[in-house]
């Protein structure tokens, strides 16, 4: 009996070195993509880690194995994506199906981000994994009773906060070094400025007859957000003498105004938006609040261009754009046109006029 107790605790040990092992290769394997979505969004690394060592075996259930879901994300009526089905609370649920692995840590982020009954764990310390992982639980993410505890339990086993405490130190050294880059650039272009020559403005060509077009245009309730063609530094850099950033697609607005301290009311109004959604579209976001005028005469309009996008590129306030050029919100300027950034213009732009959703449009 005494042999069979020893065999027993023997292979009991082997096997809990084994699973250690493989948690140990999970960690190791996902840690830097961890930390990047917690630079990102705000979700601890920590937490993402836990979760996914808890919701995926390691990365050897079924369900990661056949879609590559390491967070048993369900598909939800918004989710139009790959999909799979597999056996949890009930039989034959959707479940959301990625084509790797870093793809599905980037949702898992960018689900707790957007989904309003997960919003108040974001105010919280992202050290403080208990209350993270207690509102978790509280909000919904698992039915498991223990759910909680399971997850302290392993970031206290693995030391899994030191990975969100390393980027949090990282995020801040990247954020210094933006702003020395910030301050570099400006000086630069101080200097530039200095010695640039100034170009006479043109004179005003005779307005045009404009021909009648039916060119689907955004919406006027729509804020239209074209991918810039401009390849733009990484962290801050200056327009119009403007502390701004470019914000790539999934960015969370909210991780953006942690990473620069800046009140997330602040950034939305800075930025002439109104809610605080996870970018659909790569943008300019800016860390101050724009100026009145453009740091050139005017801006030539392109293909897919808004009014808001002159903005963002030029580093100007809507409502001073609208009144140098003699428009308003709906009227959306036809490509090649010259658009007033310092001054008023002689004549407003040729333009196509905005109708709301379902209607056609006009031209000018």
């Amino acid at each position: 009996m005494k042999f069979l107790s020893c065999l027993f605790l023997f292979f009991g040990l082997h096997a809990a070195i084994a699973q250690s092992d493989k948690t140990l290769a999970y960690i190791n394997q996902y840690k830097d993509i961890a930390m990047q979505e917690m630079i990102r969004t705000g979700v601890p690394a920590s937490i993402t880690l836990a979760q996914g060592i808890l919701e995926s075996s390691n990365g050897e259930s079924d369900l990661c194995k056949k879609s590559n879901n390491h967070f048993g994300i369900k598909c939800k009526n918004d989710w139009t994506g790959d999909r799979v089905f597999h056996d949890d609370d009930a039989r034959h649920e959707c479940f959301r199906s990625y084509p790797n692995a870093a793809a599905s840590f980037q949702d898992h982020s960018n689900f707790l981000k957007s989904r309003s009954n997960y919003q108040n764990l974001f105010a919280l310390n992202p050290t403080d994994y208990t209350n993270w992982a207690y509102g978790l639980k509280k909000a919904g993410y698992a039915t498991e009773k223990d759910y909680a505890q399971r997850l302290i339990e392993l970031i206290n086993r693995y030391n899994l906060n030191e990975y969100s405490v390393m980027a949090l130190t990282k995020g801040k050294e990247q954020q210094a070094n933006f702003a020395q880059q910030s301050t570099a650039t400006f000086n630069n272009d101080k200097e530039v400025k200095a010695t640039m020559p100034t170009t006479p403005e043109p004179a005003a060509s005779p307005a045009k007859a404009v021909m009648q077009t039916n060119t689907p245009v955004a919406s006027a309730n729509t804020k239209s957000v074209a991918e810039p063609e401009t390849v733009y530094p990484e962290g801050i850099f200056t327009i119009n003498h403007l502390k701004v950033v470019y914000a790539k697609k999934g960015t969370a607005l909210l991780s953006i105004a942690n990473q620069y301290q800046i009140n997330l009311s602040r950034l939305l109004e800075y930025n002439d938006l109104e809610d605080e959604n996870i970018l659909q579209a790569g943008q300019l976001i800016f860390l101050e609040k724009k100026m009145k005028k453009g740091d050139k005469d005017f801006h030539i309009v392109k293909n897919t261009e808004t009014l808001y996008n002159i903005c963002q590129q030029e580093g100007i306030r809507m409502e001073y754009l609208l009144q140098f050029n003699k428009l308003q919100k709906n009227m959306q300027p036809l490509p090649e046109e010259k658009i007033y950034l310092r001054f008023l213009a002689p004549a407003s732009p040729k333009y196509t006029t905005i109708a709301p959703e379902n209607s056609s449009t006009t031209s000018r």
